[in-house]
């Protein structure tokens, strides 16, 4: 027979920090909806590299989540505008709670969208993780500070581990609440997406849609926590 001071409650970890865990799980928002819809315009030419960040990239347990689904061959303001159309659209994906953009030549951190799933809910309609462009001189994808008038895409120095309000960002990994979607944008004329080249005009189908949205209160942010690797067609990843 064991003595009784020598008999333990074996509660485990998480329970012997209740206050802790729970925080975590407040934080996280594992316990809410996070159904989400993953979509990738591609050429067809995903590198392995780029495809093993994907199958690490965590996922919400017992969730909704459908994709990735590929756009293929379209031009990219094409290609997101189909992809969003089809989302919003469709009579069970437009109840979805995200959308996660996921470019071709992007490689998100292993928890990367969990924590967008944390900063999304801090009063922002789309927010991305951090790259930046690529080659030695490259720049961060935070661009316009929304306190600096005339509004601009001047790139933002990068304040780490936040959350930054932006003028615009990247699409390569990013996170986008259906909801705004569908309703802060019902009256947006489309196409969202357009690259334009023009004399005096240029616009790349991302900030064309930012520069836009903004008009109807559209708010967008980068999440500093999730570094995102960004790889060129050399295999270099800036």
């Amino acid at each position: 027979m064991i003595p009784a001071e020598f008999i333990k409650d074996d509660i485990g970890r998480h329970n012997g920090a209740t206050q802790d865990s729970t925080q975590r799980l407040i934080t996280g928002r594992t316990y809410a909806d996070l159904s989400t819809v993953w979509i990738t315009p591609t050429r067809g030419q995903i590198k392995p590299r780029v495809v093993a960040s994907w199958m690490a990239l965590m996922r919400p347990m017992n969730q909704p989540f459908v994709g990735p689904i590929f756009i293929e061959g379209d031009e990219v303001g094409i290609a997101y505008q189909k992809a969003f159309d089809m989302v919003l659209e469709h009579p069970e994906l437009r109840k979805f709670k995200y959308v996660l953009t996921v470019e071709e030549d992007n490689l998100p951190p292993s928890d990367g969208l969990m924590k967008l799933y944390e900063s999304i809910e801090k009063g922002y309609d789309y927010v991305s993780g951090l790259y930046w462009t690529k080659s030695e001189a490259g720049q961060p994808l935070i661009l316009g500070d929304p306190n600096v008038m005339p509004r601009n895409f001047v790139p933002q120095v990068p304040k780490l581990n936040t959350l930054q309000p932006c003028n615009g960002a990247g699409m390569g990994f990013g996170l986008w609440s259906v909801k705004s979607l569908r309703e802060k944008l019902k009256d947006m004329p489309k196409p969202w997406f357009r690259t334009v080249q023009e004399k005096g005009t240029q616009f790349t189908q991302d900030l064309w849609f930012f520069n836009e949205a903004a008009k109807y209160g559209f708010k967008m942010a980068v999440d500093t926590r999730c570094l995102v690797g960004h790889m060129d067609s050399n295999g270099i990843i800036w």
